[in-house]
């Protein structure tokens, strides 16, 4: 039996915390607890894609609109149960990238990291402007960009302080999102069990079926939504970035990805479910939060200021999670030489600080959008990120497949949290993605994300011509380093 080693500190490798050729998860602080790993397990799963994005999907697939949501989570589940195996085999601070690189080849562990890396950062420049928007809705006379300036830097500097205080400050966002959701679940079960406020009289789980049928623009019109569906799931494979830095990832890890299901049942299905039984669906409009519009029509006075505080924070969390991520994946890149090795270095807090600054940087075009185009800046980054996201799940998927080939040969340990199926549901998860690309392709408004995707691909194969011909060992297929079990 062998187990790989991880999560070295700086009194075995000296003071600037990343040595030359170690792993990249050596000399990060273990500092995210159990509960702050599960939160951010929670968290990720509620986001602005929900909260927003949903309002745009109900006008075009009715209730229909909850089983898309459904059938995404399986797909979700599989995705990070496949992911949860690879965790377990060899836990890794910038996982995707790192079995991308095992198990398909350099230049795919290469273009993985950047690419996730770019999803984060246009995620970022998103949110910053989403938060922007939401706090102009109680301060009109405050520029967007100064507001979403004013977010970076806030964020920025609470990620370079350590990791404890990203974890903790993920928890209470988390926490916000989590307790805003369930509260409006309870009232809205509420309003159709007791009757109560102005919605009582026309709350109805009828309401589900009662407005031309469950699917009232038919079938086809539900499939398109599956872009949308879609993105509001970024982020739930975060929790593999927390993998170098958990406590203990072979608990926490396994527990996180378990929890999906119920989190995915009670957060999208259930909450989107009760909204559409207390507010016929036809009430909904694009560009609205279906929960402004319900709470609205329930009559709570202060609903749409809660909804927006809870939409504000689930806006940052995205952000704070984004700035999170990229530090670290620049890091992976730079200790595989793909990278420059400054972006390698730890600051005295355990932090990849220079990863994180560039990141942060790069997110700084978000506010100049929120400075040129306020109206138009939202829209134009979050389809690249959506593109970048199922680009992400399919090679984690894939890695997936490639790794149980060579357990089944007897190659490779057997991970202790197997994937149930072994890689037969991964099969069916690629499927699915690439159908959702195919209808990406399909929708004239979407397709241009694959137009990005594709000159950002030609970049990147720039720079791997470039790389290679400068330091061909780079290029080469490298096997990772286990230890024997004690």
């Amino acid at each position: 039996m062998t187990s790989v080693q991880v999560g070295k500190h700086d009194d075995e490798r000296g003071g600037n915390g990343a040595a030359d050729g170690d792993a990249p998860e050596e000399g990060y602080e273990r500092g995210l607890g159990s509960r702050q790993v599960q939160m951010i397990a929670i968290g990720g799963a509620i986001g602005v894609g929900l909260f927003l994005g949903a309002g745009a999907n109900i006008a075009k697939a009715g209730p229909s609109l909850i089983l898309m949501y459904a059938l995404a989570g399986v797909i979700i589940f599989f995705i990070m149960r496949a992911l949860g195996e690879l965790l377990l085999y060899r836990p890794v601070s910038g996982s995707f990238a790192e079995y991308s690189r095992e198990f398909l080849g350099p230049f795919f562990g290469y273009f993985t990291g950047w690419t996730y890396w770019l999803m984060w950062v246009v995620t970022g420049m998103a949110e910053l402007t989403a938060a922007a928007i939401y706090v102009h809705y109680w301060f009109p006379q405050i520029p967007q960009w100064v507001t979403a300036l004013a977010f970076l830097v806030l964020l920025f500097v609470a990620n370079l302080i350590s990791v404890k205080l990203f974890g903790e400050i993920e928890f209470w966002f988390s926490m916000v999102k989590v307790t805003a959701l369930i509260g409006m679940i309870v009232i809205g079960l509420g309003v159709l069990t007791f009757g109560f406020s102005s919605a009582g009289d026309t709350a109805d789980v009828s309401n589900l079926w009662a407005f031309d049928g469950f699917f009232p623009k038919g079938i086809g019109s539900s499939l398109m939504t599956l872009q949308g569906v879609m993105f509001a799931y970024l982020a739930v494979e975060l929790v593999g970035v927390t993998a170098g830095e958990s406590e203990n990832p072979e608990k926490t890890l396994p527990k996180a990805i378990n929890t999906l299901p119920w989190r995915i049942a009670l957060f999208y299905v259930g909450a989107l479910t009760v909204i559409l039984c207390v507010v016929k669906w036809t009430e909904f409009a694009p560009g609205v939060s279906p929960f402004v519009a319900a709470f609205a029509k329930i009559g709570i006075p202060a609903g749409a200021g809660i909804v927006n505080f809870v939409v504000l924070t689930a806006a940052l969390s995205s952000c704070n999670s984004g700035m999170y991520s990229t530090g670290r994946m620049l890091r992976t890149l730079a200790d595989n030489g793909e990278a420059p090795r400054i972006f390698n270095k730890l600051s005295s807090t355990r932090t990849p600080a220079f990863g994180i600054t560039v990141s942060v940087l790069c997110m700084g075009i978000g506010v100049i959008l929120n400075y040129v185009v306020p109206e138009k800046a939202f829209g134009y980054v979050v389809s690249v990120a959506t593109a970048a996201g199922i680009w992400t799940w399919l090679m984690i998927l894939i890695s997936h497949i490639r790794y149980r080939r060579a357990v089944d040969a007897g190659r490779l340990p057997a991970s202790p949290f197997p994937a149930p199926g072994g890689s037969k549901f991964s099969w069916v998860a690629v499927a699915f993605l690439l159908f959702v690309t195919c209808l990406i392709a399909y929708d004239a408004d979407s397709r241009v994300c694959l137009y990005v995707m594709a000159g950002w691909a030609a970049a990147l194969g720039i720079g791997w011509a470039v790389l290679k011909s400068r330091n061909p060992e780079v290029t080469e297929r490298r096997e990772p380093e286990f230890a024997k079990a004690d």
